[in-house]
């Protein structure tokens, strides 16, 4: 696999090794050992999730105050603009953002650290998304950065259009007003 680092420290982006040919192709999508080789993360996984949505649905930004969650995702149908935000208040990188197309034709990964939030955009007609978790959900624990801070400044490639949002996540909060990492 091919692990590159982003401007947020920690956050990876991580692309398989795919044996293709005419028949079609193969890749592990997980291997515990080649993970912590090529990551350095020693964390555990204890959760799989996995979410439909169509075009134009945005989840997030969430992350949980305690039993902080590690996240490596994908899209195993269809394209999505990822993001992680860096919600850790002692970090260099405290409410910087980076985003990154992730589809099931590039098959990248992306490893979101705890101390971060996480959300992603549909942009094909629908697309299905996988996560592995390093801890379980608490929904007591749980919060969301809303999607459209201009402390954070987010560029979502939304052309306009106006995304779809749970209630939760249109009720979520700006930057100066969540409750961060210390």
């Amino acid at each position: 696999m091919n692990v590159i680092s982003t401007t947020l420290p920690g956050v990876l982006l991580i692309e398989p090794r795919v044996f293709g040919d005419d028949r079609g192709f193969f890749f592990e999508s997980f291997n515990a050992r080649a993970f912590r080789e090529a990551t350095g993360v020693t964390l555990d996984f204890v959760q799989d999730n996995h979410s439909h949505s169509r075009r134009d649905v945005l989840r997030g930004i969430h992350y949980q105050v305690r039993q902080a969650q590690g996240k490596l995702v994908r899209a195993v149908s269809g394209e999505v603009f990822d993001v992680a935000v860096d919600l850790r208040r002692g970090s260099p990188s405290f409410g910087r953002w980076e985003g990154f197309v992730l589809s099931a034709q590039n098959r990248r990964m992306l490893w979101v650290p705890p101390g971060f939030g996480h959300g992603f955009l549909v942009l094909s007609e629908s697309a299905d998304f996988l996560y592995k978790t390093t801890d379980y959900w608490a929904p007591e624990h749980e919060r969301c950065l809303v999607w459209n801070d201009p402390g954070v400044g987010i560029d979502w490639p939304l052309d306009g259009r106006a995304p779809a949002l749970s209630a939760k996540d249109g009720q979520g909060l700006p930057l100066a007003q969540a409750e961060c990492f210390e």
